[in-house]
């Protein structure tokens, strides 16, 4: 019996509607013909991006919107000031040749509005997430999304202004989550001299700024991470139009820049479609623009967070004392550039250098030597203040100077002009301090002269007393430091006379052992071996540099002795010895769970923060291993030895290098065991394969005999690019439950030994990162060493590196 005409009809009709729906979400262009209506949608044509109706959360309305894979990330909105109330709505090309969204009654409630002779329009909606409208018959692009954005940056994207006409390409922020309408923050590029983007409250109040673009940072925001800046570049004039823009060099990426409803910064980023970051810029109440007011400075680190500046006081005394600083401050003595009128007998102007400073608005850019600043600023009456950036070149300022920070690092050096005899009494002193210094040094100079010919005199009688002048020099030094000086014979009645017995252990430069002091403490005492040519310099370093420490995670030095041509120093004991001897055990490890050892972990990480950045110095251990990690009584981990530490002088240095390479082979960057180049990054490199150690229980040179010649950083990234990271984890800590902390630990620890420098992150982000305070990652790049040289290959002379179990410490390039 055939079917019914009717039933034919019906199948046909349903067929066709699928197969149309089909190619609406597969085709990437609205024509003339070809529309949305409300559920359809349009996709890019590589997919992964959809042209739609969407509802946000809570929310009852109907927006035309562009989003990535999927709709919680919207990436622009046609509608956003003008909703649909119902599910009728058309998105299509009218009949002027303008896209349209129409509601129920037909009626256009937004438009591109555009004009346009052109009779045959179409829009595309390509890979990258622009929606293009175009003149069908000559090609060229009437209007596009990338030019109209609403509060998303994606990359190729501009945020620019028009320096003739001042017309601007800016971000505006959705009014709360649930409503995409244009919101209270809008960001916009301002100043184009010395370019920077601005975050304004209500289109007219500065809220936050960046800081001028100096071609790889925005010297204003430090927090930004190199990163998050990775592939932006301004081009100052592009017909008349000066415009930042990001773009990432790797196709599989795929970022989303915004502005959030409450005024900040946030990057989302994918790569091959997953999700790795997602991030926001953090803001103190310094950020906040003019917080301190003009002349006023702000520094989060101290409280009050607002003082003025050397020859200022405050405004308005009674407010700033209640904590209302927007008056700011004003001079307390004027300048004396204005009163010159050629009388040879006033005095002139000076700076006042302020550094690591954000520099204030409205800065005035000229091209110039960074030696003329200074002459050039000082000749013109109206110039308050310079600053200078390689990038950038002069900035100067002829207004109040607004919206200055103190940043604990970054930003320029920061010159504000004040009266010369200001800085009299301070140059003053400087001056009696250079006579001082001066007479100090002749002094010296004499008396290491008359030490040095004591010295040569005595060197052939007395065995060894070519370390005492060293020590005597240092003794004093100690001292001051009120660093207690044990007795020898208290030291050796505590280890019953150095025994074997009591010997824990044996660093680089001499025995460690074990002692009880007369009042029960428990101690651990280690001694300089006399064999040791080298060790009695580390020796010394290690004595002045921790007696000025206190952490947690640091180990506590409770003194020294410097007697009977011996060095010793004297540490609280830790009964559970040092990491090492727990981790590298079969047995022993069995008594480190995953929470111990993230612990560890972490507890490595905060000592390492305190010594980079909390601490009165700053400090580049570089000798972190496992066996200078000592465990207490509650298996807390604290870093010790500290012969072979560096106190950087300099507080904007960010790295130096040396001739003698000293340090642990295996747990040494490639900068610095090939060039003697060391910074921060160096110990951040080292914690790197510490962690690895400490996730896989094993050592990093127990691959050595391997036949791909692979160290554990080595194996580690093998295991990561072939998605078999899992099998590097000690079967002891495998757990369902941990291995997602487990998984991102690994993570961290392969960002901390990138090849680059650059490319590791600072140990301050390791922490945030190991506390999830950035949830997402950043995937690793290629890391050092991955493959070793066949030995073999090597020169007869660097052979021993090959077959050492790089548990020594280095004081050559080469292996010892």
């Amino acid at each position: 019996m055939g079917i019914p005409i009717n039933y034919l009809l019906i199948f046909l009709l349903m067929f066709l509607t699928f197969y149309l729906g089909v190619s609406y979400s597969v085709n990437d262009t609205i024509t003339s013909t070809i529309f949305l209506k409300d559920p359809e949608t349009l996709s890019s044509n590589n997919g992964d991006l959809k042209l739609g109706f969407f509802t946000p959360e809570n929310s009852t309305h109907r927006y035309v919107a562009i989003w990535y894979l999927s709709q919680s990330y919207i990436v622009w909105i046609a509608n956003r000031d003008q909703p649909l109330n119902d599910s009728s709505g058309v998105f299509k090309i009218h009949k002027d040749g303008n896209l349209v969204v129409l509601n129920s009654q037909n009626s256009v409630i937004w438009s591109t509005n555009v004009s346009t002779n052109a009779t045959n329009t179409s829009a595309q909606l390509d890979d990258s997430g622009n929606l293009i409208l175009r003149d069908v018959t000559s090609g060229i692009t009437i209007w596009d999304s990338f030019s109209h954005p609403t509060d998303a940056g994606l990359a190729g994207m501009k945020i620019s202004t028009n320096r003739i006409t001042g017309e601007r390409i800016e971000y505006v922020s959705w009014r709360n989550s649930s409503d995409p309408s244009s919101g209270l923050f809008t960001a916009s590029l301002e100043r184009l001299d010395a370019p920077e983007v601005f975050f304004w409250y209500n289109k007219t109040k500065p809220y936050w700024r960046t800081g001028p673009w100096n071609g790889k940072v925005f010297l204003g925001s430090p927090r930004m991470f190199s990163w998050y800046l990775y592939g932006w570049s301004f081009v100052p004039n592009d017909n008349d139009i000066a415009y930042l823009t990001y773009n990432f060099p790797n196709k599989s990426m795929f970022g989303i820049l915004s502005i959030t409803s409450y005024g900040k910064l946030k990057l989302v980023e994918f790569k091959n479609k997953t999700k790795f970051w997602d991030l926001e810029v953090g803001q103190n109440e310094c950020d906040f623009y003019g917080t301190c007011g003009p002349y006023g400075s702000c520094d989060h680190s101290k409280s009050p967070i607002c003082s003025c500046f050397e020859g200022f006081e405050p405004s308005i005394p009674e407010e700033w004392k209640r904590g209302n600083w927007t008056n700011g401050c004003k001079r307390s003595v004027p300048l004396n550039c204005g009163l010159l009128n050629n009388v040879s007998d006033v005095k002139s102007d000076d700076f006042s250098v302020y550094n690591n400073m954000k520099v204030p608005d409205f800065a005035e850019r000229l091209d110039g030597d960074q030696n003329k600043c200074g002459a050039d600023c000082l000749k013109n009456c109206s110039c308050l203040a310079y600053a200078y950036d390689s990038f950038i070149g002069c900035m100067y300022w002829s207004t109040d100077l607004i919206d200055l920070q103190k940043f604990p690092s970054g930003g320029v050096d920061l010159f504000i002009r004040v009266p010369e005899q200001l800085l009299a009494s301070k140059k003053g002193m400087e001056y009696k301090g250079l006579i001082i210094g001066i007479t100090g040094a002749i002094g010296a100079l004499i008396l290491a002269f008359v030490a040095y010919l004591l010295w040569r005199k005595s060197t052939s009688n007395h065995k060894g007393s070519r370390h005492q002048n060293l020590i005597d020099r240092n003794k004093k030094q100690i001292k001051l430091e009120e660093l207690p000086l044990y007795e020898f014979g208290k030291l050796a009645i505590a280890t019953n006379n150095f025994h074997l017995t009591n010997m824990i252990g044996k660093g680089g430069f001499g025995p460690v052992y074990k002692g009880k002091l007369d009042n029960e403490q428990e101690i651990a005492v280690k001694r300089l071996s006399k064999a040791s040519g080298q060790g009695l310099e580390e020796f010394m370093n290690e004595v002045v540099v921790i007696s000025k420490l206190q952490h947690r995670n640091l180990v506590r030095l409770l003194g020294c002795c410097i007697e009977r041509d011996e060095q010793m120093l004297v540490y609280e004991f830790m009964p559970n010895k040092s990491l090492d001897s727990f981790l590298f055990d079969s047995l022993q490890r069995k008594v480190l769970d995953w929470k111990k050892r993230f612990n560890i972990i972490e507890g490595i990480a905060r000592g390492i923060l305190y010594l980079h950045r909390d601490s009165r110095l700053r400090i580049i251990h570089r000798d972190l291993k496992a066996s200078n990690i000592l465990l207490d009584d509650e298996m807390n981990p604290k870093i010790s030895d500290f012969g072979l530490a560096r106190i950087f002088r300099g507080g904007n240095d960010d790295e130096t290098n040396t001739r003698r390479i000293v340090g642990t082979y295996g747990y040494m960057p490639p900068e610095y065991a090939m060039e003697g180049i060391f910074s921060e990054k160096s110990d951040v490199y080292s914690f790197g394969v510490l962690l690895l150690e400490i996730v896989s229980g094993r050592r990093n040179t127990s691959f050595y005999n391997n036949e791909k010649s692979l160290s554990l950083v080595g194996y580690a990234w093998k295991l990561w690019n072939e998605e078999k990271i899992v099998s590097i984890i000690d079967p002891e800590i495998q757990d369902p439950m941990f291995e997602k902390s487990i998984l991102r630990c690994i993570h961290i620890g392969l960002l901390c030994v990138q090849e680059l420098p650059k490319e590791r992150p600072t140990i301050s982000t390791v922490v945030l990162m190991l506390i999830s305070e950035i949830p997402h990652l950043p995937p690793p790049r290629q890391v050092a060493f991955v493959q070793k040289q066949n030995c073999q290959s090597l020169e007869s002379s660097k052979k021993s590196q090959c077959n050492s179990n790089n548990s020594v410490t280095l004081s050559e390039i080469q292996g010892r």
